[in-house]
């Protein structure tokens, strides 16, 4: 990074790409902000009027251009028409990995470049390294760590990017905003993606797709009750099945544990330490690779796997089949794995790729006792 390079940094109205702006004047950028719009359905639930006049507020009081931009179409096309795909199909998605992929470190990337950026930034937590700093590392706060969201942008998006905060806590952007009295200093994270907001998502869910009802059965095939449709249920869910106490029955809660579509059957079982809550091997899709290939040769390599964000990474063996797809045996069983999420491997800090949930697997050998079954609902999520 030189001093004097043109950085657009994405303003969202949060505090941390507010800091992150900050931090690159500080260090003598021209710093330009630019706030993108990818949801065109205002309403009491979506914040985005709020954001973008956050997002003027900081550039106002860090003295730097704002700029605007709707990618309303892109997103539809390239982020949501793939996410209602994946809850069509009884799968549970993650918008924000395409969201990235191809908004964020695309169409936006694209915008800048044409407004004369040299690079841009964000407000991620994570860090770059290697040849042309298109390695990427975890944030030094590992509980704010973004890389899982980040694993599938392409490596020379990576390399014309900044990401001012990875080496910061959250406590220290917090610190410096509100020492730097930038007026969005105190405001709340955002806690999800704009288009559900915190609306009752089982709603939102219903305008675009059409359930069909079916049994709540145990794994033994008991039926309990009636769902509304297997879209609006994930693996390891709990609130929202609709199922309370029952005769006979232990006094412990209920969980979803898998999706049966061909009879449109939703298995539930009882206490988080149940054995079909827990796998040690998942398949996947086809993996993408940060680097372009796969790391070592065709044998089974070791390293770290997430299953979700803010899982704990967790050792395991990656065995890398013929179509590119994966098959992950973790040491230990992991709870609750879903379809239709993404699986990231990581070499200590280093993320390598990614793949998305194909299926799980929670074989005999893995089945435990009722006692570690207990003990294992301890383990951090």
């Amino acid at each position: 990074m030189s001093s004097g390079e043109r950085i657009i940094v994405g303003i969202s109205g949060g505090v941390d790409s507010a800091v992150a702006a900050l931090r690159l004047l500080q260090a003598g950028m021209e710093v330009h902000g630019l706030h993108m719009t990818n949801w065109g359905e205002g309403d009491a639930y979506c914040s985005a009027a709020e954001d973008y006049q956050a997002a003027r507020a900081v550039c106002a009081e860090l003295g730097i251009p704002l700029h605007r931009v709707n990618f309303t179409a892109e997103y539809r096309d390239r982020v949501f028409g793939e996410f209602l795909r994946e809850y069509k199909a009884g799968r549970t998605p993650n918008p924000d990995v395409l969201c990235n992929r191809h908004i964020k470190f695309g169409c936006f990337l694209d915008y800048a470049l044409r407004l004369g950026a040299d690079r841009i930034a964000t407000g991620h937590y994570a860090r770059l390294g290697g040849d042309e700093d298109r390695t990427l590392l975890m944030a030094r706060d590992h509980g704010k760590d973004q890389t899982y969201f980040l694993h599938a942008v392409e490596a020379e998006a990576l390399g014309r990017t900044l990401f001012p905060i990875g080496h910061m806590t959250k406590s220290e952007v917090r610190r410096l905003a509100t020492d730097a009295g930038l007026p969005n200093h105190a405001r709340k994270d955002s806690t999800g993606i704009c288009f559900i907001g915190e609306r009752p998502f089982r709603d939102f869910l219903a305008r675009y797709l059409d359930g069909a009802s079916g049994p709540i059965v145990t794994e033994d095939g008991v039926e309990l009750g009636r769902h509304d449709g297997l879209m609006f249920y994930t693996i390891g869910q709990r609130s929202g099945i609709g199922l309370g106490g029952r005769t006979g029955s232990p006094e412990l809660p209920w969980y979803v544990a898998q999706k049966d579509p061909a009879r449109n059957a939703l298995v539930v079982v009882q206490g988080r330490g149940h054995p079909l809550l827990w796998s040690t091997r998942i398949e996947t899709l086809p993996a993408f690779w940060r680097s372009g290939a796969a790391p070592g040769a065709a044998a089974p390599f070791r390293g770290m796997a997430r299953i979700r964000h803010r899982h704990e990474p967790a050792a395991c063996q990656v065995r890398i089949r013929g179509d590119a797809s994966l098959e992950v045996t973790f040491d230990e069983p992991q709870w609750a794995p879903a379809p239709g999420q993404y699986v990231v491997l990581y070499d200590g800090e280093q993320c390598l790729g990614g793949a998305v949930i194909s299926g799980i697997d929670a074989p005999d050998a893995t089945r435990a006792t009722s006692a570690e079954c207990v003990a294992r609902a301890a383990y951090p999520l």
